[in-house]
């Protein structure tokens, strides 16, 4: 055939194909290249051209690896196996282990022929056929096969016994079952002298272990004293060019004898101690200023930590560890902190004396190794060391990225409230870490710094003392100016009077205007976070109480919120301006301070809350008592007397009783910003009494239903100082006008005065009030609708929505058409339903407000 005139034959050279298929610009020269190239292929194919087989398979194994379909060519391959020659068996293998793989059929009909090859007197053709075994072996093969490669295991040739050991490990993954025939000739080469043979060994011996506890038993016993004399020669021996790297002698066969070390001496004492003095040598004896060095070592020590070694030996492993942590490369500093991390477990005071190399870790400039470093600190702390190390992580808090600062804050606040024995020092933590990083710390953290300082009465005056002082300094903090806002609000007077100041404290000079300029400029900076600004406003509202002749500055600053687009601050604004303005002989009594709140029950809480996925089932709780709970910064406050109801006019419930308390999680204020509240009462029973005393720590809480006059209270807060009827409009009513603090709250028979809840130039809309006797879930509604315009209203229409829990019943109106200049009116009924009555106050603080409109009208918020 004339090779000028197809240059596509059969006959073409491997490199003449390549060099076309490089030559192609684009990917469809390259294609019709493959293409022209695979017809040729299998015309010789069809043909059973025998003098150009292996050169087309080798072609075809290039097309191959180009991602081109071959699968054509998989009998050539069985084909050349089947030859005689080295040359053709050579490309046949190659192209048996490059085109199929065990999930073929196809590789079947391979089996006969690797058998024969393996029991072929050339040594080179035995090696074809381990390594084709080797790589693609089925179970099925591996039963069929495995009592050659075993017998192969005892050749006397190095490369044979290499090739036939590495294929015994695919034998033995793929057919567990057949480890045991291999155990005799695993440990019977472990004697061998080459270094090949030994590595290949040693990983089969592993990969045996792991397979059958048999075999690892056996091996225990026959092969230990192999491996330790291996061990020593390698590391006795003198320089060998053919295995040197680095001035140091094979360190591959090193590392593997080290972790078969390993898996031979977990949980075996005699196997340890055995083993204990060529560790010992090994890892003293190896120089760390290298990085074949350095590996060894590590496995060195991760043997060490594995196996039952003496505590000395442990300490040594510790103490190259220690090493690693001054080397200059990252990846060794990391993996040493990682396995510092797992000698915890094992010897604690041998790793706490490298703290301070591991605190400087935490000061790295690669990110990992500080966040690695930082666990590791917090597995260090404890008791003893709990104040120096916290000094440290607090003062690097100061210079630490951005991107640290979330992760290190997190450390230290579960440090702090970890080994937080002392109030006063916990207290110095948590304001030193508001002021450096206060942005950074999560919700869960300051509620329960709030709760510790509600409960440490001889804490207060100090604690908002150095929350003002800090407030000055770091007043974009959003967590610190939370923490303070609320302090100011509820211990004002102590930090203008100076009251319970400590040996350590200095005097500070604040008044009362200052205390009120503190709340305002907080409330003026942060005017896009509505949680914030809501404190500032309880806190404002508290100080008016506390600083009477500021009451009038600090009405103009609540009043400016009376517009708000956010309902929450409206509401706010307009609920505390009537109480200042309006109410001023039940006002001191309406702002008293906070009750002191239950530690125990919230920390029970935030557990919960914490382990999300945990359900906690009834006998976990009554097998928990609060009683029996760690309390770390303080014992178990008695339960406070519970608040009134101030403002439930209209309800007729049995008063709360106090007498059956409990402290289950499930009935403790879900949330101290009274956010997300679950509380609830059974049907026709009484809220706990931990509910009762909880009452909301930032004003946004709910208050237990009960009748009686009010005594001792909170503050009136968003939800709670609504009555049925609030328009924000500047016709106001008086929601507490009629009810001082004496005062008996009304009883179903009461008369409702009528109200204007609408009154403008042109509308006006009147409501009036009805109660059928022993229904108090039920309310009639009669609305008066009057046009003061000159224009009659035409195609009126009324709408009204409520929450989901209350059922709405609207009769037609009068009159569709309003007459003009106030000459009648139309009115309409309207009847609702209360579904949870009793639970009024509870609901109405989880925002559910309903809003009337006129189509084409003001909207009005009732």
């Amino acid at each position: 055939m004339d090779l000028s005139i197809n240059p596509f034959s059969s006959g073409t050279r491997l490199r003449d194909m390549i060099r076309a298929i490089r030559a192609s610009k684009t990917a469809s020269e390259e294609r019709a290249v493959v293409r022209r190239e695979c017809a040729a292929i299998r015309a010789a194919i069809s043909e059973g051209d025998q003098d150009y087989r292996h050169r087309n398979m080798a072609k075809l194994m290039f097309i191959h690896m180009l991602g081109y379909p071959t699968h054509f060519g998989q009998m050539e391959c069985l084909k050349l196996i089947a030859a005689a020659g080295f040359p053709e068996k050579r490309i046949g293998y190659l192209g048996l282990m490059l085109l199929l793989d065990e999930r073929q059929e196809v590789l079947m009909l391979v089996t006969n022929s690797l058998k024969q090859d393996l029991n072929h007197s050339n040594q080179f053709i035995v090696g074809l056929a381990l390594c084709a075994l080797g790589n693609i072996c089925s179970a099925e093969m591996a039963r069929d096969l495995a009592p050659e490669v075993e017998r192969l295991l005892l050749s006397r040739d190095p490369n044979t016994k290499k090739k036939a050991a590495l294929c015994s490990i695919r034998i033995v993954r793929k057919v567990p079952d057949l480890a045991e025939n291999f155990m005799g000739s695993a440990a019977e080469n472990i004697k061998e002298k080459h270094h090949g043979v030994l590595i290949s060994v040693v990983q089969l011996c592993t990969e045996l272990c792991k397979a059958s506890k048999e075999a690892l038993e056996y091996l225990r016993k026959h092969c230990v004293e192999g491996l330790v004399r291996i061990l020593r020669d390698v590391t006795n021996s003198s320089y060998a060019p053919e295995y040197d790297i680095a001035g140091i002698t094979d360190p591959f066969l090193h590392i593997r004898v080290l972790r078969l070390m390993r898996t031979l001496g977990q949980g075996d004492a005699d196997c340890s101690e055995y083993v204990n003095d060529i560790l010992a040598q090994v890892a003293t004896k190896t120089e760390s200023n290298k990085n074949a060095g350095n590996a060894i070592l590590y496995e060195c020590v991760e043997t060490i930590m594995s196996i039952e070694a003496t505590s000395g030996l442990r300490v040594l492993a510790i103490n190259i560890l220690g090493r690693f942590l001054s080397n200059r490369d990252n990846n060794i500093r990391y993996v040493a902190l990682n396995m510092l991390m797992r000698a915890m477990a094992v010897d604690t005071q041998a790793v706490q004396r490298h703290r301070a190399t591991i605190l400087e870790c935490v000061k790295d400039a690669d990110v990992s190794i500080r966040k690695r470093a930082l666990e590791l600190v917090y597995l260090l702390i404890n008791d003893t060391n709990v104040k120096p190390l916290t000094k440290e992580l607090v003062d690097y808090l100061e210079v630490s990225d951005e991107d640290f600062k979330e992760d290190l804050t997190a450390k230290i606040c579960s440090i702090v409230e970890k080994f937080s024995e002392d109030k006063l020092w916990y207290l110095d933590q948590m304001f030193k870490v508001l002021s450096l990083a206060g942005n950074f710390v999560k919700d869960d953290v300051w509620h329960a710094l709030i709760v510790l300082i509600s409960n440490a009465s001889e804490l207060q005056g100090y604690s908002v003392r150095s929350l003002y002082k800090a407030l000055q300094a770091y007043g974009a903090q959003e967590s610190l100016v939370r923490v303070a806002v609320w302090c100011i609000g509820e211990y004002g007077e102590m930090v203008v009077n100076n009251i319970n100041m400590l040996d350590v404290e200095e005097p500070v000079t604040v008044t009362e205007s200052d205390a009120v300029d503190a709340v305002e400029l907080a409330l003026k900076r942060y005017s896009v976070d509505v949680t914030t600004r809501a404190m500032c406003l309880v806190a404002l509202l508290k100080l008016s109480s506390r600083f009477p002749p500021t009451s009038e500055r600090i009405q103009e600053i609540v009043v400016q919120n009376k517009g708000n687009t956010v309902l929450e601050l409206q509401q706010r604004s307009i609920e505390f301006n009537s109480i200042i303005q309006r109410h001023q002989s039940i006002k001191s009594s309406l702002l008293e301070r906070m009750p002191v709140l239950d530690e125990a029950s919230y920390l029970m809480k935030r557990a919960a809350s914490s382990q999300a996925t945990v359900s906690l089932t009834k006998s976990a709780t009554t097998a928990t008592p609060a009683g029996s709970l760690k309390i770390p910064n303080g014992v178990v406050k008695p339960p406070a007397a519970p608040l009134p109801d101030l403002l439930d006019l209209n309800s007729d419930d049995v008063p709360v009783t106090t007498s059956a308390t409990t402290t289950a999680p499930d009935n403790f204020l879900q949330d101290l910003l009274g956010i997300d509240l679950t509380n609830s009462s059974t049907a026709g029973g009484a809220p706990s009494a931990t509910t009762d005393i909880l009452m909301d720590l930032l004003s946004i809480g709910s208050f237990p239903v009960q009748n009686g006059p009010p005594t001792t209270s909170n503050f009136i807060t968003p939800g709670q100082a609504v009555t049925k009827h609030a328009p924000a409009t500047p016709q106001v009513m008086d929601l507490l006008d009629g009810l001082p603090s004496s005062t008996p709250l009304p009883d179903e028979n009461t008369a409702y005065p009528s109200i204007t809840a609408f009154q403008s130039a042109t509308l006006k809309i009147t409501f009036s009030f009805k109660k059928q006797p022993g229904k108090p879930q039920e309310t009639t509604m009669h609305v008066s609708f009057t046009n003061l315009t000159s224009v009659a209203l035409t195609d009126f229409m009324f709408q009204a929505a409520v929450p989901k829990f209350i059922q709405l019943r609207l009769d037609p109106a009068s009159s569709s058409i309003l007459p003009a200049s106030g000459n009648g009116s139309v009115t309409q009924s309207l009847s609702v339903t209360n579904n949870q009555h009793g639970q009024y106050y509870k609901l109405m603080c989880q925002g559910h407000v309903t809003c009337l409109s006129l189509s084409g009208g003001p909207w009005i918020w009732a």
